[in-house]
């Protein structure tokens, strides 16, 4: 994104509103289905809000910005709290998920309407080469998804406390989740090995991602 900050300041702007949108839906749907599922913790800490101050984490923003993945401050949940524990965990981690997935789509959907629309101002804000006014929405939509298809897949990954752990651990025997639980209190190793080690593999994995949705959605 620091790239069409320099192409396209306006574009940019769309764009970072786009993910800040982002980034509080995903939480948002987190706080909501545990609401549902009878854990009213997050509600009670103004999660349910649509406030970004209240969602935003900065070092997990400035990342996306910079590295291409980030995070925003997870959702407080108490799972015993929840109607059906296993269903409850497993709805919850998926929400935040489902939220991106859907606000990729829908973005990647209005790229193709705009170019439906403006073939030649769109390919001409795609080149760099300037473009009409919705060639800037149409770039700025494409951002927009490309972000919500990354959120959605770097919070796959089953490393705590990741929601794809928390998806993972949801399928697991139970004798186990108390030593999974625990886990958690070393986010910070995770994340430390996240921009170290494990950076380059997960790019692939995001890069690659990126290529079959919008093949499959743009051609």
């Amino acid at each position: 994104m620091i790239a069409l900050l320099q192409e396209d300041p306006l574009a940019f702007l769309l764009a970072f509103s786009a993910l800040v949108m982002s980034l509080v839906l995903h939480e948002v749907g987190h706080a909501y289905a545990a609401h549902l599922f009878g854990d009213d913790t997050a509600k009670r800490q103004g999660r349910l809000s649509l406030n970004p101050l209240r969602h935003l984490d900065p070092l997990g923003t400035l990342l996306l910005l910079l590295v291409g993945f980030g995070w925003a401050r997870p959702v407080p949940i108490y799972p015993p709290a929840f109607r059906a524990y296993r269903l409850g965990l497993f709805a919850v981690s998926v929400a935040g998920i489902l939220v991106n997935l859907a606000l990729a789509v829908l973005f990647a959907l209005a790229v193709r309407g705009l170019r439906a629309l403006d073939a030649a101002g769109v390919g001409g804000a795609f080149r760099g080469s300037g473009g009409s006014a919705l060639g800037l929405l149409a770039l700025a939509a494409y951002v927009a998804s490309s972000i919500n298809l990354v959120l959605a897949v770097f919070n796959l990954l089953p490393i705590p406390p990741l929601d794809g752990s928390k998806i993972l651990q949801s399928l697991l025997p139970l004798a186990w989740h108390p030593w999974l639980w625990r886990l958690e209190q070393y986010a910070w190793l995770s994340f430390l090995l996240i921009l170290t080690v494990l950076r380059g593999p997960i790019q692939e994995v995001l890069a690659f991602a990126r290529q079959v949705f919008f093949t499959l959605l743009l051609g």
